[in-house]
């Protein structure tokens, strides 16, 4: 069965100052119970929140590796998180994400097959 990456892009200035703990717990609350019910399927590989700042972006320009801070403050979206499923196709591994929090948030998911190995 092949297995798909999920890369979760969002805003990470969305939920913002104006959201309290107690609605942040319940924003978390509802993606763990989402790859709760991945989990219990069989389907979670795995998956993790990405710290909203911070990061490196490499390249390699004119054979030296070039190393900045990023992401970058102008840039809009960033992958916040990601998780790891196995499903039978690209049409199952869209329909196992119809009901992630995510979609519920204005975000948006990028759904990758991985390459086996």
């Amino acid at each position: 069965m092949p297995n798909y990456m999920l890369l979760l892009h969002d805003d990470p200035k969305a939920f913002g100052p104006h959201i309290t703990p107690a609605q942040m717990q319940a924003v978390l609350a509802e993606y763990q119970a989402w790859a709760g019910k991945l989990a219990g399927e069989g389907r979670l590989l795995g998956g993790e929140k990405l710290r909203d700042n911070g990061g490196k972006v490499m390249t390699l320009s004119g054979g030296k590796p070039r190393v900045v801070d990023g992401h970058y403050a102008e840039a809009k979206e960033v992958i916040g998180g990601y998780f790891t499923i196995s499903a039978d196709n690209y049409d199952h591994a869209v329909k196992l994400c119809l009901d992630c929090p995510h979609l519920k948030y204005g975000a948006r998911i990028e759904v990758r097959e991985v390459e086996p190995t």
